[in-house]
């Protein structure tokens, strides 16, 4: 009888959301300055809703557009093993409405709003930016939440560190990019849905990773890329099997180029990535910074022993990466600018760092420093109980990065200057 009542609870939660659009975001265009893409999800016997978007500054709606969704069924989520919010286990039954839209030939660097509904009037106001062309862009960078609703105070904790880099950039951003594991089973669809009711993900614009939390199931046996690709609506120009996982796209003067490494376990799915990350570069010619992003950690930030580092140097020596991020371990680490393995004056080489934790929850204790002394310039922990993210502030010739705690201490920053291609 216990499990009936679970399976029904778990049945009722996810068709509460009549009449509604649940689990939005905006995600970026593949140029970013003039497209962007939103999904949302919605109940199977619901009547198709349409995204209406118009400026910021048309606050009677006057000049609003209306875009039709693609749809399809998702049943990727479906029976998976989970918790209420209460602590209790279930089995979720989550089948539902994926519906996507590319919204095309926006302004550069403007603010709209949008809703998701059957008549304009309906739905939540939410909000996005479009990249400049050029110029300045600010953008906050947070990780390792591992939103979990039996303990809402993980995403507490972040969207307060969120809060906190708006009270520090003295205005908002004009994104945000997180570096993976910001659910704590990608497979447990009520967390994605509880995580996207925050404020933040009704505000901004979000482009991130898949991480290997985002990536598994609460069994750990049926893990797939699919529960963070049906989550978002990435641009659809990664390489095969990584679709809308993988991804690029350009945002002011910046490229940057998500990676999956849950693709990149093995030898060939590593040339497979590092294949696909050149091919990207080679095409691109008029962006002044490129930025490359995965989750796990260049450098073990608890002795700084070398991890992920080792794999892409060499790669983004040849291809003249500026910006290396990650995450994963909890620590933040960080070097100068790194050319065969040595640090330069910043006009040539990568500049590599790894986000810390944001959850006040799974952070790391720092121990003894004992390897790559010579390249990581800075280490941070507050140890188990971590909350830090960074903010980027993008201008003509340097992108300035500066690692802030809870409390809105400047930590650490470091400088990336443009360089010639």
């Amino acid at each position: 009888m216990r499990l009936i009542i679970t399976l029904f609870t778990a049945f009722t939660f996810i068709s509460a959301q009549a009449g509604k659009a649940y689990t939005v975001i905006a995600n970026p265009g593949e140029k970013a300055a003039h497209c962007i893409r939103i999904n949302w999800h919605s109940d199977i016997d619901e009547k198709k809703m349409y995204c209406y978007y118009t400026e910021c500054n048309d606050t009677d709606w006057i000049n609003t557009k209306k875009v039709r969704p693609k749809q399809k069924l998702c049943t990727a989520y479906d029976s998976m093993y989970s918790k209420t919010s209460t602590g209790e286990n279930i089995y979720e039954n989550a089948r539902f409405m994926r519906n996507t839209v590319e919204i095309k030939k926006l302004t550069p660097n403007t603010k709209y709003m949008y809703r998701i509904g059957d008549k304009p009037e309906e739905g939540e106001i939410r909000y996005f930016k479009t990249a400049p062309e050029k110029c300045t862009w600010t953008a906050a960078i947070i990780s390792d939440f591992h939103a979990y609703t039996p303990l809402p105070k993980r995403v507490k904790s972040a969207m307060s560190m969120l809060s906190q880099l708006e009270t520090q950039n003295k205005s908002d951003f004009d994104m945000i990019l997180h570096v993976g594991d910001i659910i704590a089973w990608g497979g447990s669809y009520s967390f994605w849905k509880d995580l996207y009711e925050e404020p933040f993900f009704k505000k901004y614009m979000w482009a991130g990773l898949n991480g290997n939390h985002d990536n598994m199931d609460r069994t750990n046996k049926k893990n797939s890329n699919n529960f963070f690709r049906y989550a978002n609506n990435n641009p659809q120009n990664g390489y095969n099997g990584e679709k809308g996982v993988c991804y690029h796209f350009t945002y002011g003067d910046a490229l940057f180029i998500m990676l999956n490494n849950e693709s990149m376990r093995s030898d060939e799915g590593l040339a497979k990535a590092q294949k696909w990350v050149k091919e990207v570069i080679n095409k691109q010619k008029d962006t002044k910074f490129i930025i490359v992003m995965e989750h796990y950690q260049w450098f073990f930030g608890t002795d700084g022993k070398t991890s992920q580092y080792d794999r892409w140097k060499d790669i983004f020596d040849e291809c003249s990466v500026d910006l290396a991020i990650a995450a994963n371990n909890h620590i933040y680490a960080r070097t100068n600018a790194l050319y065969k393995g040595e640090e330069t004056d910043g006009s040539r080489g990568t500049v590599y760092l790894q986000m810390p934790s944001s959850d006040n929850e799974r952070g790391q204790e720092l121990k003894d420093w004992t390897h790559n002394k010579d390249i990581i310039k800075y280490r941070w922990s507050e140890g188990a109980k971590t909350v830090g993210a960074m903010l980027m502030k993008a201008s003509d010739n340097e992108l300035l990065l500066t690692l802030y705690d809870r409390n809105g201490n400047a930590i650490d920053s470091v400088i990336v200057k443009a360089k010639q291609r």
